[in-house]
């Protein structure tokens, strides 16, 4: 199934099921939750709802009168990653980590499919990064590896945009991964069932303009999504809801020469293979 938040109008966040390629089934409207999160709560239950109401196909919006939402509005947790393919951890000049390494993204630092990027008026360096993101789908703790990927309902893209000047100039990463604005999600959220397991050998791109400047596959991370799911439940519960936004391969506009970086009018794309594209203007801080 391909989860849609969306909005029409004053209406508050609702949540919908893609229906064809220009409709969605308005599942808040047949009375389930507003909010992904809050569906993934209620587990194998909840999923089923949604599925039968998909079915009944009450409630059908055209896709063309709604605005599309971040997937998830209310993240209690969203965990990136770092160096996460062997290719871009050599061309940023770092040994590939033997260790996961996590840093935290918060809700304010992304948009939605079609939302404006925002460049800061204090840095030129607006970086792109192409990323599958994990999203949480049961509770858990200490959760061993081979059993972490039923604890992922499903999965989504992400640009993780970086200030790099500001994200370099300490050994923390945080502030230049939240610059307001700077990051993108969407536009849809993809039950696992409908993708390989760990959503593994599934091609990723960025484009800028339409220029390919990441092209890889998630089969190249050093550590795949049940890896990282284990890790990062060492330390901290995973709720339903919480993401894990993967890492980025080479190809980072920090690491060409001349350097790449995003400006106002341009329009960049993450596209990942059976998941669909990210698209966003790109516009000047006001």
């Amino acid at each position: 199934m391909r989860f849609i938040t969306f909005s029409v109008g004053d209406s508050g966040a609702h949540l919908g099921l893609r229906r064809d390629a220009d409709h969605l089934v308005d599942l808040t409207a047949a009375g389930l939750p507003r909010h992904l999160e809050a569906l993934l709560a209620q587990g194998d239950e909840g999923l089923r709802a949604a599925a039968q109401h998909l079915a009944a196909a009450r409630h059908v919006l055209p896709l063309s009168q709604v605005r599309i939402l971040p997937p998830l509005t209310r993240p209690g947790k969203a965990l990136a990653i770092g160096l996460n393919y062997r290719d871009h951890a050599a061309e940023s000049q770092f040994d590939a980590p033997a260790y996961p390494v996590v840093f935290a993204r918060y809700p304010s630092s992304w948009v939605a499919h079609g939302e404006a990027l925002v460049c800061p008026r204090v840095s030129t360096q607006f970086d792109y990064e192409a990323e599958l993101v994990a999203v949480i789908g049961k509770a858990g703790r200490h959760i061993p590896a081979e059993r972490a990927l039923d604890h992922v309902a499903g999965y989504s893209i992400f640009n993780e945009g970086s200030v790099r000047d500001f994200q370099l100039r300490t050994n923390q990463w945080t502030l230049g991964k939240n610059f307001d604005a700077s990051g993108a999600f969407g536009p849809e959220f993809v039950t696992r069932d409908e993708l390989p397991g760990g959503a593994r050998g599934l091609r990723i791109q960025c484009r800028l303009n339409g220029q390919t400047l990441q092209d890889a596959n998630t089969a190249d991370m050093i550590f795949d999504v049940a890896t990282l799911v284990a890790a990062c439940s060492q330390a901290m519960t995973l709720h339903p809801g919480d993401l894990i936004i993967t890492g980025t391969p080479a190809g980072v506009g920090l690491a060409r020469s001349p350097q790449v970086w995003m400006k106002p009018g341009d329009v960049c794309e993450v596209e990942i293979e059976q998941l669909g594209v990210l698209r966003n203007p790109v516009v000047a801080e006001a």
